[in-house]
C-alpha cells in the first residue's frame, strides 16, 4: 500500500509544470532563429481577448522548441520564395498564462471583450468548445498560432484573409468553415498545406493553431516566462 501512495506522489509531481527562471536548453527566441518571420506576441499588450498583458509574457516574444522552429523555417523558406512571410501571434505559453486565461473564464463580470472575439458564444463555453484549456499544447513547446503575411515595399505587414482574426471563437474559425470566401478557403489551405509539409498537425477548432507532430516533449509543461 505504502509502495502504490508513493508511485502515485510520484506521479502527481511528474504532471505538474516544469518552474523555471529562465528558458531550459532546447527553446529557441523564433524572431533570430526563423529568417524574415514576423512576430506580433498579442499576449505581451492589450490586443488580445483578456485585454491586459497574460502572466508570463514579460517581452513581446515567441519561443519554441528547437524541433518546431526548425520546421517552421521550412515553412518560411517556401513562403518568402512566393513573396510571402509567416506572421506569429504564440508559440509556448507558460503554465501561468494559462491559468490566466482560467481566471478570466471563471470571472464572469469581465465581458469587455466580447463583441471583437466572442460575439456569438457564451463565456461558459469557451472551454467546453475547446477554444481555452486547462493545459494546452502551447506549454509543451512546439505548437504555434501563426497566419500568413505580405510585406510591401515599405515594410507593411498585410495579413491574408483568412476570413476571421486570429482568436475569433466561433466556428467561423474553424478550418472547415464554409462560411468564408473562396479566397480565405485557399489562404487557409495554403497554409494548412505548408505547416503538414513541415510536419506539423492541425487543430480543427482554429485554423491558426500547428503542433508538431513529434514534439519533443510531449509530457511535459513548461512554465518559464517569456522575456
Amino acid at each position: 500500500m505504502r509502495f502504490i501512495l508513493f508511485v502515485m506522489m510520484i506521479s502527481c509531481v511528474a504532471a505538474g509544470p516544469k518552474v523555471s527562471a529562465e528558458a531550459p536548453d532546447g527553446f529557441v527566441d523564433l524572431a533570430s532563429f526563423v529568417p524574415g518571420v514576423v512576430v506580433e506576441a498579442r499576449y505581451a499588450g492589450n490586443d488580445n481577448f483578456v485585454g491586459a498583458p497574460v502572466d508570463g509574457y514579460v517581452a513581446a516574444k515567441a519561443y519554441l522548441s528547437i524541433e518546431a522552429a526548425t520546421a517552421l523555417r521550412l515553412v518560411q523558406h517556401q513562403l518568402q520564395a512566393q513573396g510571402l512571410t509567416l506572421k506569429v501571434f504564440d508559440g509556448y505559453r507558460p503554465q501561468r498564462a494559462v491559468d490566466h486565461f482560467m481566471r478570466w473564464v471563471k470571472d464572469d463580470a469581465d465581458t469587455m471583450n466580447k463583441d471583437r472575439f466572442y460575439p456569438d458564444i457564451s463565456k461558459t463555453r469557451l472551454v467546453p468548445e475547446g477554444y481555452i484549456a486547462e493545459k494546452s499544447g502551447h506549454s509543451r513547446g512546439s505548437t504555434v498560432d501563426l497566419t500568413i503575411a505580405r510585406v510591401t515595399v515599405d515594410g507593411e505587414v498585410i495579413e491574408l484573409d483568412m476570413g476571421s482574426p486570429w482568436d475569433f471563437f466561433g466556428p467561423i474559425s474553424h478550418p472547415s468553415s464554409h462560411n468564408i470566401t473562396d479566397e480565405a478557403r485557399a489562404n487557409r489551405m495554403l497554409l494548412r498545406i505548408q505547416m503538414l509539409a513541415a510536419g506539423f498537425k492541425p487543430y480543427e477548432a482554429e485554423w491558426w493553431h500547428f503542433t508538431l507532430r513529434h514534439e519533443p516533449y510531449p509530457d511535459t509543461y513548461f512554465d518559464f516566462p517569456v522575456k
